[in-house]
């Protein structure tokens, strides 16, 4: 299989993956006045939107291989795009709910799909492909905040920036069906690998593989919470405004995107396990100025710590578990995926469910929380790794 058209379509991908994620979070303000949803309705709309990744993370996991991959990248792409043109024209929240766990399903699926794929490709520079691969998703989460700031200059309508995202995601979809046709006729008359359904019992029960899931909880809840949950609570909490709150978000990513970027190089001066506590430690810092340090500098500086601790910590873990047993990478990858997306559906109903009691200030303590969970879990899985290098 050739490598350059695959690439170019798992990397276009997750950068539009990347500012799909995090469109929920910059929009729900609007979508929720729209909408009239509460607090509650919100967080149930990530939780909802969580589910569908773990259901696809399982049927990714597990079935994955028994399709040619790049038809397949071409035909969830097509659906994701149609499913996010269809949300843009509903007016009930309660439709918004169902087709989320859709776009749960088959966004968790591309996940799985590309990580596999890119892991395979590339099996001599595992850790620099995930981590430019996962750089592409943080550089579609950056980039989100001032997709919508420029479409919000044309029209000041949430579905809008959905609608663009949709008809860019299908022009990449185009491309993966012509580059999948390519790649029949290179490979046309060789014998085809196996096909076959993979196992998640055998993996989950390993040890290093309990902490890698539960280092992806915490990662799920505090990443996503905080990009779900950060704008309203900026805005709505703390008082700045719509595009301060934005701003700031963008920091965040901006760490994210410069994390992914750099951890490679660090590989070359430190071991992996203490990269992964360094990073978890980052993280927990970063997380705990943001709640601590209500100020437009304080926040600012909160949310880019997290982002350089968060941003290269999901490819290091994966990445490190793929060298362990390769030949489960789709399952391990659906573990990270089902892990995260626990994370982030406690993370961010748990936070709508309190905030309906309390203020929103006080309910976004739920996210340093998921901050102490990370680090934790990065410290059992670090040692474990640890022992397996040795």
């Amino acid at each position: 299989m050739s490598r350059r058209p695959v690439t170019i379509v798992i990397f276009s991908g997750f950068f539009l993956l990347g500012m799909l994620f995090i469109l929920w979070g910059i929009l729900l303000p609007d979508i929720a006045k729209d909408l009239r949803m509460s607090e509650l309705v919100s967080g149930t709309f990530f939780s909802l939107f969580s589910i569908g990744m773990m259901l696809g993370a399982v049927i990714g996991g597990k079935y994955v291989s028994r399709f040619d991959h790049m038809p397949l990248l071409a035909a969830l792409l097509s659906i994701n795009a149609l499913l996010l043109f269809t949300i843009s024209q509903l007016h009930q929240w309660q439709w918004v709910l169902v087709v989320a766990v859709l776009i749960g399903i088959v966004s968790s699926t591309i996940f799985t799909l590309g990580h596999t794929l890119i892991a395979r490709l590339y099996e001599e520079k595992r850790f620099t492909m995930m981590g430019l691969m996962d750089f592409m998703f943080s550089l579609g989460t950056f980039a989100a905040s001032f997709f919508v700031t420029v479409l919000y200059g044309i029209a000041e309508n949430w579905r809008l920036p959905i609608q663009v995202l949709a008809a860019v995601m299908v022009c990449v979809s185009a491309y993966t069906y012509i580059a999948a046709r390519s790649q029949a006729k290179v490979l046309k008359g060789q014998p085809k690998p196996e096909r076959k359904t993979l196992a998640f019992g055998a993996v989950i029960k390993q040890p290093i593989f309990i902490f890698m899931a539960l280092l992806s909880f915490g990662y799920g809840a505090v990443e996503f919470g905080n990009a779900n949950w950060f704008v309203s609570y900026a805005q709505n909490g703390i008082g700045f405004t719509g595009e301060q709150s934005r701003n700031l978000l963008a920091c965040f990513t901006a760490g994210m995107v410069i994390s992914r970027l750099v951890f490679p190089f660090l590989l070359r001066f430190v071991s992996v396990h203490r990269l992964i506590v360094f990073m978890a430690s980052a993280s927990l810092v970063g997380v705990f100025a943001i709640k601590l340090m209500p100020s437009l500098y304080g926040i600012g500086a909160g949310n880019l710590f997290l982002g350089l601790g968060l941003g290269g910590l999901f490819p290091l873990m994966l990445s490190a578990a793929m060298n362990i047993d390769s030949q489960n990478g789709p399952v391990l990858s659906g573990i990270c995926i089902i892990g995260n997306s626990t994370g982030v559906q406690v993370a961010s109903f748990s936070t709508g469910l309190w905030a309906n009691y309390v203020p929103l200030t006080t309910a976004f303590w739920v996210i340093p929380m998921g901050g102490c969970v990370l680090w934790l879990a990065a410290f059992g899985y670090s040692r474990l790794v640890k022992q397996h290098h040795a």
